[in-house]
């Protein structure tokens, strides 16, 4: 059985938003679905998209999970993002915390070193 996954994060100014993840994501979208709607195909069968939606705005919580998380979060970084918050489980797994313009969370997440 194939599962393709579709995680959506609403908007309230698409435009904004759009710029925002590029620089979060490293890169363009995908695709452009709608005139406010776009997609970042993260993986095969895995995707993220943001779409405008001023009423849910901000209500967003996603969790990515990368074999490379220090070089993911050093390429953010690089684009001018920076975590609002960096946390360490006991077992060693780590998470990067981002908070877009409004107020969506989007995680990265690496295994212990």
């Amino acid at each position: 059985m194939t599962v393709d996954l579709f995680a959506g994060i609403p908007v309230s100014d698409y435009a904004v938003a759009l710029a925002w993840y590029e620089r979060l994501l490293g890169s363009p979208p995908t695709f452009v679905a709608s005139d406010t709607e776009s997609v970042w195909e993260l993986a095969e069968h895995r995707s993220l998209f943001v779409e405008h939606r001023p009423g849910r705005a901000g209500r967003a919580m996603h969790t990515v999970f990368v074999d490379d998380f220090d070089g993911r979060v050093a390429a953010i970084a690089g684009r001018g993002l920076e975590p609002v918050q960096r946390e360490t489980y006991a077992n060693g797994v780590r998470k990067a915390r981002y908070r877009d313009p409004d107020g969506n969370e989007i995680e990265f997440g690496g295994a212990p070193r």
